[in-house]
């Protein structure tokens, strides 16, 4: 069933359009200020829309901690989005975290247990990168697999006895994976995540690493949503942004056409499906498969990645129980925490 900003999206013109922000999405989910008792940690707050997703939770009132590699960007943003709003007392607290090391993100992730005293109620894993050169992590993985998936799946492990402890029967934790729809590039490679086997391309490493962040969330919710734990996978939108930094300007060039240019979003409407995960109130205490401006979508109608498409669909690889379980027990191995599932 389409969403309440389904026609929205079908009559959209570009940036700054009549699509909702995720501004909007708080104020039409009446959350602002209603959420002062809840802990939200977010990820990769140093630009596009990570920077919006910590304006709109902050919003909320809640105590919001943001994350990100350098911490005199972190600042800046922080500071801009108090200064914003400078009635709105809700704490934000500065984190450092680099994604490609679990040796940073364990300490960040301890740092954010300390200061909450233990409380996490939304973990929103926004962090990426994408199309990038080879190479690999502090810690010796694919640099896309490692950074969009590796890092999260460790810091979930590392808050998830607070996620658990955190839930109420009014409101149930949430975890929100930003995925793209760039997943359709390829499935999870688990007899090969790191391309030891066959050559190293770009775009089918950003599949894995997005397919990753579905299959992700789609076992949270299996392992622990009778636990009162949920989480969900999502495709933010074409966003111009700091994202598409290892992009050939050429495709950039190719994408330039009336279809393509009314398909993209602002940063702060990039944010508003991750912040409508985040908070709506359709999906407390039940899971969902793939959503995109904000609401549920189906399957693709096209194959594969396909530059140019403003099909916002999933690819069949994207639901893959036994495709699940096994990136879940190699991610636990991988990271160092014991599998409970």
């Amino acid at each position: 069933m389409p969403g309440r900003y389904h026609d929205s999206w079908v009559n959209r013109t570009g940036p700054g359009d009549a699509r909702p922000t995720a501004i909007q999405i708080v104020k039409d989910e009446n959350r602002v200020g209603t959420l002062s008792d809840k802990v939200v940690v977010i990820t990769g707050t140093s630009g596009g829309i990570g920077v919006e997703t910590v304006r709109a939770m902050h919003l909320t009132g809640a105590t919001v901690f943001a994350t990100a590699r350098k911490a005199d960007v972190l600042h800046s943003v922080v500071e801009e989005i108090l200064k914003s709003d400078p009635d709105n007392k809700a704490p934000i607290h500065e984190i450092i975290i680099d994604q490609t090391s679990f040796a940073s993100v364990r300490k960040g992730a301890q740092e954010i247990l300390e200061k909450s005293n233990g409380k996490v109620n939304i973990l929103i894993n926004n962090a990426g990168v994408m199309a990038t050169p080879e190479g690999k992590t502090e810690d010796g993985w694919e640099t896309q697999f490692g950074v969009c998936h590796l890092s999260h799946f460790l810091l979930f492990q590392l808050l998830k006895p607070a996620l658990l402890a955190s839930s109420t029967k009014d409101f149930n934790s949430r975890v929100v994976n930003v995925s793209s729809f760039g997943h359709r590039g390829g499935p999870v490679r688990t007899h090969d995540y790191n391309f030891t086997k066959d050559a190293y391309d770009p775009w089918l490493a950003y599949g894995q690493a997005k397919t990753a962040n579905i299959w992700m969330a789609n076992e949270i919710s299996r392992l622990y949503g009778s636990k009162g734990l949920w989480a969900y996978s999502l495709h933010p939108g074409g966003i111009n942004s700091g994202l598409g930094k290892h992009l050939d300007p050429a495709l950039f060039e190719a994408l330039n056409t009336p279809t393509i240019m009314a398909y993209y979003k602002s940063p702060a409407q990039g944010a508003a499906t991750s912040v409508w995960a985040a908070v709506a109130h359709e999906y407390e205490g039940k899971p969902s498969k793939w959503l995109s401006n904000c609401e549920e979508v189906g399957p693709a109608e096209v194959e594969g990645l396909a530059f140019g498409t403003v099909d916002d669909g999933y690819a069949p690889h994207a639901f893959d129980e036994a495709g699940e379980k096994k990136l879940w027990a190699d991610s636990c191995k991988a990271v160092g925490v014991e599998n409970d599932s």
